[in-house]
């Protein structure tokens, strides 16, 4: 009789945590519908009505014409200049430390607080990337510029490529490594010509993943890019598609507001290209195991 009700009492358990379970997932894609329909409601009808000019002119001054902000090549153009700086510094830094972390920690006392530190950078708020990198980068300078704004974007993507790169070069079986050296190749030949490439898809998704973060952080711009209407050099303020869409939304202008979301509606699309990208590359080429 006992042993009965115990079953009982468990396989109501188990239904009743497989239905919490279900709720829970059921609850976050509501949300991230929600969120991603009323994104198309506004940001479709904006982006079709500034189609003409959105991706051909750059933002001008309301003071002559409230109605008519202009477009946002600029701030395209200044997110991708700036995130492929801050790539050319982060990526070749996050993936050496990611081997030194994965090859050449045994016996090294720099190892465990250089992952330390990587996992401790990867959770700090990115405004705290920007104030270091404005008293840093900006004061010495005595300028915002697009140089301080791609450092302090690299600065948040090295931790996210090291710990990356580190976690798939573990997942690379010691053999592959013990059956090179007894070929005679030195460690350093064994990382680049069997190590690496045999992860080299789950790299690349880790830096893809990397960039879609870098991509749409703002903080760290306003504090050391700041913005501008249009590129005038990289020793100069410099536009950004988060800081102008910022710039936008919290403007008083009803058609910058408009052009606020269709800004956000093309940096949503850009990250959704960027997961399908990582998605693609995960499938291509996964890692050993």
């Amino acid at each position: 009789m006992q042993a009965s009700f115990n079953d009982t009492l468990a396989r109501w358990m188990s239904r009743a945590m497989y239905a919490l379970c279900v709720a829970a997932a059921v609850s976050i894609i509501a949300f991230l519908v929600l969120i991603t329909g009323y994104i198309l409601y506004r940001g479709a009808d904006s982006l079709w009505n500034a189609r003409s000019v959105f991706f051909t002119e750059n933002p001008i001054a309301n003071t002559a014409d409230p109605d008519y902000p202009g477009g946002m090549r600029s701030a395209i153009e200044g997110t991708a200049i700036m995130v492929g700086m801050a790539s050319l510094a982060g990526v070749p830094i996050g993936i050496l430390a990611g081997i030194f972390l994965a090859e050449y920690d045994v016996g090294s006392r720099l190892a465990a607080p250089v992952r330390f530190f990587a996992d401790v950078l990867s959770g700090v708020p990115s405004i705290v990337v920007g104030v270091l990198g404005y008293e840093l980068l900006v004061v010495p300078v005595g300028r915002y510029n697009a140089r301080a704004g791609a450092m302090a974007l690299a600065f948040i993507m090295i931790p996210l490529v090291a710990r990356t790169t580190e976690e798939m070069l573990r997942l690379v079986p010691g053999s592959y490594r013990e059956a090179s050296i007894a070929l005679g190749a030195t460690k350093a030949r064994t990382i680049l010509r069997v190590v690496l490439p045999s992860v080299t898809g789950s790299i690349v998704t880790g830096i893809m993943l990397a960039v879609a973060r870098i991509a749409g952080e703002t903080a760290p711009l306003l504090f050391t890019a700041l913005g501008a209407r249009q590129i005038t050099g990289l020793k100069e303020p410099f536009p950004s598609l988060t800081v102008q869409i910022y710039n936008y939304a919290t403007g008083p202008y009803a058609a910058e507001k408009s052009m606020a979301w269709a800004g956000i509606l093309v940096l949503v699309l850009l990250v959704l290209v960027l997961n399908l990208l990582i998605r693609y590359a995960t499938r291509q080429a996964r890692p050993a195991a």
